[in-house]
């Protein structure tokens, strides 16, 4: 009944561009994401000249990517859930979803919704200081698992992890996914979450997962290893049937059934890295959902995740679709 039921944190961001003595004097390294209170989250907003705002938060991207591609050629509905604030933010955030064609199931809760500010650096980087707020909220009992157990992907990201609640959902949404043959997506998302939740995440993953996405730092980590991406990618192979180590500009490498393939990445002027992996995941899925070969979806997840760093934020329609789906 339903491609992918997506659980997430919903964020607004506020993506700025800022020098590395910003990122220096906030203490933090480029191209990570920290969790900070909302007075931080205020100030850091308060030092930038100009910002964009738009939905975010990496799930959602995924979802919103994968219904845009959907445009074209349609597959079944898919659903987002997620904690919000019984606020204006959390309104907007739900609205523009569904304009997107997203079905919502969100939870509202009684801390003001979520935001991120996204400083891009000038090396184009994006490092994000994100107040979760209502997002942290989650827990089981705000899940659908009808609409889990009637879905062919289960998708979240490692950040679902900053929580126990929102942990349990995860664990929980697993195991029904389990018992209804649905194939469970996951993305690693972020090198010092991996780090935070090194062993937990290895005593977990094993049987659990049947597609793993993850940059060539988190699978480092993950893996415990620092070799070549052969190496990383082949010491992980116990976590999921699929794996993807995400390169960027140089594209991916995948090990499925014992075997390591790689496709090349798409030259890109890019202004603006917010969202590329998030983008990555869509094309990916997409092309799973159309009965593509996983060689076929890299292809097009490279090509999306491409196009989306051309423009700045996650903002699809900026995109022309006929672009990104003839070249896979």
């Amino acid at each position: 009944m339903f491609s992918i039921y997506g659980i997430g944190n919903p964020l607004l961001d506020f993506i700025a561009p800022g020098d590395f003595a910003l990122i220096e004097g906030l203490k933090t390294r480029t191209g990570t994401m920290n969790l900070v209170n909302r007075d931080k989250m205020e100030h850091i907003l308060g030092q930038v000249v100009e910002y964009k705002n738009t939905p975010g938060g990496s799930c959602a991207n995924t979802i919103r990517g994968v219904a845009w591609l959907a445009e074209a050629v349609q597959v079944e509905p898919m659903i987002y859930c997620g904690g919000i604030g019984k606020d204006a933010f959390g309104r907007r955030y739900q609205s523009i979803l569904e304009s997107a064609g997203v079905i919502t199931r969100m939870a509202g809760k009684k801390e003001p919704s979520g935001c991120s500010v996204i400083i891009v650096t000038p090396d184009l980087e994006r490092t994000m200081f994100t107040c979760l707020g209502a997002c942290r909220e989650l827990d089981e009992k705000d899940l659908d698992f009808e609409a889990i157990a009637e879905s062919r992907f289960l998708y979240f990201t490692g950040f679902m992890w900053d929580t126990e609640n929102q942990k349990r959902a995860i664990f929980k949404a697993v195991e029904v996914a389990g018992k209804n043959g649905v194939r469970v997506v996951f993305d690693l998302a972020d090198p010092f979450l991996v780090q935070r939740n090194r062993d937990e995440l290895k005593d977990w993953l094993p049987g659990k997962i049947d597609i793993l996405f993850g940059n060539r730092e988190e699978l480092s980590l993950l893996s415990g290893i620092e070799g070549d991406d052969e190496q990383i990618i082949e010491e992980a192979e116990d976590y999921a049937e699929i794996m993807i180590m995400k390169l960027g500009s140089d594209g991916c490498m995948v090990r499925q059934n014992g075997k390591i393939f790689s496709e090349s990445g798409i030259k890109a002027e890019a202004v603006d890295t917010t969202a590329a992996g998030d983008s990555f995941a869509a094309g990916f899925l997409y092309g799973l959902l159309k009965g593509m070969t996983v060689s076929y979806s890299a292809r097009l997840a490279n090509r999306l995740a491409a196009g989306i760093v051309e423009v700045r934020g996650c903002d699809y329609q900026s995109l022309t679709q006929s672009d990104i789906l003839k070249g896979s």
